[in-house]
């Protein structure tokens, strides 16, 4: 049998603009399944002993605009939020006003920087352009864990193409 092997390449593959829009894209399908969710599920409900998902919605929000300072700043620092909200209306605001600040933060990072490679928060090391799908991947896969969780409440997750 033939081995396999995989070449990453720091050669953009998608244009700051279409990463960004991309983004958003998944970001707006993940807004609608934490929506999904009844307000007592959200953040107590999980299967097989993974984390409720607002806590991954808390992780999702970890990881986008202190990504996006790291990379324009070269300062890694994590999420600071006074409180992990409590409410499905309160982190739905919170969602909102990240992702407000993920398109101010978005145009202040020069085209060329995506190809830079960096060491995000001290155990990331890739080019820009991976880090930020590797932020993209990370919602996307626990995001299945949020449709799991619906299917197993009896509740249709959004369909997984609908991002507008």
């Amino acid at each position: 049998m033939k081995e396999m092997t995989t070449t990453v390449t720091t050669e953009t593959f998608m244009t700051p603009a279409q990463l960004l829009k991309h983004w958003q894209l998944h970001r707006n399908l993940t807004r609608k399944t934490i929506n999904a969710f009844p307000e007592d599920k959200l953040f107590s409900y999980s299967v097989g002993g993974m984390r409720p998902f607002a806590e991954l919605a808390m992780e999702f929000i970890g990881m986008a605009v202190p990504t996006l300072t790291g990379i324009i700043t070269e300062k890694w620092e994590k999420f600071k939020h006074d409180e992990a909200p409590d409410t499905k209306q309160a982190l739905l605001e919170l969602w909102d006003e990240q992702t407000e600040i993920i398109d101010t933060l978005w145009p202040k990072i020069p085209a060329e920087r995506f190809n830079d490679v960096v060491l995000a928060f001290g155990q990331w090391e890739m080019p820009v352009n991976l880090l930020v799908m590797y932020v993209v991947d990370n919602e996307i896969h626990h995001r299945a864990q949020g449709y799991v969780y619906l299917r197993s409440l009896g509740i249709e997750p959004p369909y997984f193409w609908d991002r507008e």
